[in-house]
């Protein structure tokens, strides 16, 4: 007997190449039956003409810390179908376990981090203080934690030399893990020579910022970007409040370079008016001309793959019940990116349910109540 059955949706998950009408049992907060002729039991839940997913995972946003604006992560992961979430560098070794007994315990979101080059975290102007840059210390508590910590972060570094970008690798290579690299080029250390330190699996986030050169002088993606790709570097969205620009992600889309992972930087000034909540930042790439199964892969399969949690994103049978369940509504929308700048757009997606394993936590018309 299934605690849920999910009827009659189309369902997408990548991970097992499933795109079709199935009906999705979870029994014990687990994935227990997953075909289309699967029989009626115990509470039946109707998602006719809706899509079930995999539980969507955001692997850029900011719940913690010094940060100006971060959010707590279950009122704004599931309203937009996200179960797990990453905080990038709110926190750094120094109060990674104030982080972990006030946030990610407390939270019925799944709450991972990449953990702050800096000791600190992102608290006042740390960031750009060298002196708390060790990637030993840092490498000592992603190992200590390495069911919570996926990786090492830098962010907002201002100087002229690779103490934070260099330093967050190296924490990297020291944890066996991988780094997130939030980077503004200089002329003493280039995106060029930055692609080239990473290893395969590290990613730089804010793939589409005005001020990272994606784009050469001709408007054509680079040829060292390209390589970077092509070596197994990996590239975010990180939406954000000033990284997501439709002059950029439109050619470099075009162009054949798309994110490998759809996030969004989610924190209190991206979430006004560039609306860089999950659900938006994926009807953007809609607008853009990403299909649907695509947009649905980089923000479920793939991002688990990135963060090596290659046990989420998927709706395989004996996995977490984490579920998505999304409506398509069609019509005359308009999108806006962190310049101000407007996209038009045909399709918006709202989330009609979010269960996080196994327990309904978000019900947009209360489907699953029974009367």
């Amino acid at each position: 007997m299934a605690d849920v059955i999910l009827k009659g949706g189309h369902v997408f998950d990548p991970a097992n190449g499933i795109d079709g009408k199935a009906t999705v049992a979870i029994t014990d907060g687990k994935v227990s039956a997953y075909r289309p002729d699967l029989e009626d039991t115990h509470r039946v839940i109707d998602v006719s003409g809706l899509y079930v997913t995999p539980g969507l995972i955001d692997i850029h946003v900011h719940v913690y810390g010094g940060f100006r604006g971060w959010l707590f992560p279950d009122q704004h992961a599931f309203p937009d179908g996200v179960t797990t979430v990453v905080d990038t560098g709110g926190s750094g070794w120094k109060d990674f376990e104030d982080f972990l007994a006030t946030i990610i315990e407390p939270s019925k979101a799944r709450v991972l981090a990449f953990l702050n080059i800096v000791g600190a975290g992102m608290t006042g102007t740390s960031e750009q203080d060298t002196c708390e840059m060790k990637p030993g210390p840092c490498a000592e508590m992603i190992r200590r934690f390495p069911e919570h910590i996926v990786g090492c972060k830098t962010a907002h570094f201002g100087g002229p030399g690779w103490e934070a970008a260099g330093g967050a690798l190296e924490a990297a290579r020291l944890s066996d893990t991988i780094a997130m690299i939030d980077f503004h080029p200089k002329p003493t250390r280039t995106y060029a020579e930055l692609l080239e330190r990473m290893s395969p699996g590290d990613m730089h986030t804010h793939l589409y910022a005005k001020h990272i050169p994606l784009l050469g002088d001709d408007g054509t993606v680079q040829e060292f970007v390209r390589a970077a790709r092509e070596r197994g570097v990996l590239f975010d969205t990180g939406h954000g409040a000033g990284s997501f620009w439709f002059s950029i992600a439109s050619p470099a889309m075009k162009q054949g370079f798309p994110p490998d992972s759809i996030s969004t930087d989610l924190h209190k000034q991206s979430r006004l008016i560039p609306n860089a909540t999950m659900l938006p930042t994926m009807a953007k790439f809609l607008a853009l001309g990403m299909p649907l199964g695509e947009v649905i892969y980089r923000s479920t399969q793939k991002p688990a793959e990135m963060i090596r949690r290659p046990d989420l994103g998927t709706l395989a049978t004996g996995s977490e019940a984490d579920v998505a369940v999304l409506g398509i509504s069609s019509g005359d929308f308009g999108f806006v990116d962190s310049g101000g700048n407007r996209a038009a757009g045909s399709q918006r997606i709202r989330c009609e349910m979010t269960i996080r394993a196994g327990e309904v936590v978000w019900d947009l018309n209360g489907r699953s109540i029974q009367e």
